[in-house]
């Protein structure tokens, strides 16, 4: 996957989160949504993604309704099923009883002119692993700078 074909990115997630585990899945749009979705107006902020009865559903997902659409234009944050095989399924079901651990969409992007949306397993990050994960990041890019100005 490249940035090219990325739709929609939740940037949030590397920070708020520690990613354990991802997953591809597919997404059941209406009419109006990819054609949003291809002028970038989703957003995946608060979203997440929940099993019920065995089947994987987007939660709190926003897809801004389409500009030239008309009267059967999409409804902008309604529930959106994901398709995934049974055993990845199970898996996530598993993960999701865990305590601590969330289902979270990552980005949604194209592969072969088809929507997909990558989601992850994580676990939340606590204020003190934020900081010491700017702080590291930080540090690199001094040492970067550094080793750049000494050439």
């Amino acid at each position: 996957m490249n940035k090219d074909n990325e739709l929609v990115s939740n940037r949030r997630a590397g920070h708020d989160y520690e990613i354990l585990e991802t997953f591809e899945a597919g997404i059941m749009l209406q009419g109006t949504e990819i054609k949003s979705l291809r002028d970038h107006g989703g957003n995946l902020q608060d979203a997440y993604v929940k099993v019920i009865s065995g089947v994987l559903w987007l939660i709190g997902c926003s897809i801004a309704p389409y500009r030239f659409g008309n009267i059967n234009n999409h409804e902008e944050r309604r529930d959106r099923k994901l398709l995934m095989h049974k055993r990845e399924i199970e898996k996530l079901r598993v993960s999701q009883q865990e305590k601590g651990l969330a289902i979270i969409p990552l980005s949604i992007y194209l592969s072969k002119g088809i929507a997909k949306m990558k989601i992850a397993i994580c676990k939340g990050k606590k204020s003190h692993d934020k900081r010491a994960a700017i702080k590291e990041r930080d540090d690199k890019r001094r040492m970067d700078k550094a080793m750049k100005e000494h050439r």
